[in-house]
């Protein structure tokens, strides 16, 4: 039995990308700590001030643990944020998983608003697109969304704040939400960063949805249900779709995994409280274990999310399912 396990090619692919995705996180958390290594300054200099003695600065680094060999700071910090313990920040002394632990919340509550107004709308204009290929709604979708994804976020988020914010007043351009305000006033704040997110990610999963379902429109099935008389949106929304349906789900999730790692322009443009936010502002405060221990919770969702994408490519994969 446990050989027929091991041998199903479905397992098999299936614990081949875990360990990549496990191997791949090493990897990250190699390279986010050799990254900080190399910063320009001095931790302790920053810490302390330009007033500081030599003394306190060589006490410092001694307490910081600064005079230890490189390998052995990474495996002692590896060690800790694999138990939780993501350390302490340098700029107010606070516990940084403790932190972390709201300001990523709100970094996921941003990308679920923006996944749910995103991806249903991908799905219906990629089937609109196919509907009526070749003519002017489908190029209308596409030139708009060829010119969503050439303009950069920060672009497209100052033109929105210009308008909506400063010009007509329907929003604000700070995107400030707390724990105490309702859900009504926390997705009112949220609409402009929101509407950035989904023009950037909105056209990738729509020109997939459409290569996707045209890619089956070309089986024999489909030119049998067009010959029984069905109605072409019917062709495209009972056959076409279900069968199309494992690669729209692979860049969705694929777009999911951007959305929740490449928010920090927008929270930056937006002022909002989420991961982004809190890593540019200890960046600039060279606060290093807070940059380690965002880039690696970025580096562990992004990779997860891919990871995730590629089992569900797999698992819905009919040839995987049933081999000969």
């Amino acid at each position: 039995m446990l050989d027929g396990l091991r041998l199903h090619p479905v397992v098999k692919l299936v614990a081949q990308r875990i360990a990549l995705g496990i191997l791949l996180l090493l990897a990250a958390s190699v390279m986010i700590f050799l990254g900080t290594l190399v910063l320009p300054g001095d931790v302790a200099q920053a810490i302390l001030g330009q007033s500081a003695t030599p003394v306190a600065l060589a006490n410092l680094r001694e307490q910081m643990g600064l005079n230890d060999p490189a390998w052995q700071r990474y495996l002692h910090w590896l060690y800790a944020a694999l138990h939780g313990d993501l350390g302490t920040s340098l700029s107010n002394g606070r516990d940084i998983a403790t932190q972390i632990g709201s300001r990523l919340g709100n970094t996921l509550f941003l990308a679920f608003w923006a996944a749910v107004v995103a991806v249903p709308l991908a799905i219906l204009l990629g089937l609109l697109s196919v509907r009526y290929r070749n003519r002017w709604p489908d190029k209308l979708i596409s030139t708009l969304s060829l010119a969503s994804i050439s303009l950069p976020e920060f672009f497209i988020g100052y033109v929105l704040i210009y308008f909506f914010a400063v010009r007509l007043g329907w929003f604000t351009s700070v995107a400030t939400i707390y724990d105490s305000m309702d859900l009504w006033d926390k997705l009112s704040a949220i609409v402009l960063p929101v509407t950035v997110l989904t023009m950037v990610i909105l056209a990738h999963m729509m020109r997939m949805t459409r290569a996707a379902i045209l890619n089956v429109m070309q089986a024999a099935y489909i030119e049998t249900a067009e010959l029984k008389g069905l109605t072409q949106f019917t062709v495209i929304f009972r056959h076409a779709l279900p069968n199309a349906i494992a690669p729209i789900v692979n860049v969705v999730v694929l777009n999911l995994a951007y959305l929740v790692v490449g928010v920090v322009v927008v929270e930056v443009i937006f002022v909002y409280p989420g991961m982004g936010q809190y890593l540019v502002d200890h960046v600039a405060k060279r606060d290093v274990p807070v940059v380690q221990a965002c880039g690696l919770i970025f580096a562990a969702v992004y990779i997860g999310l891919n990871l995730i994408a590629d089992l569900v490519s797999i698992v819905t994969n009919p040839r995987l399912r049933h081999p000969k």
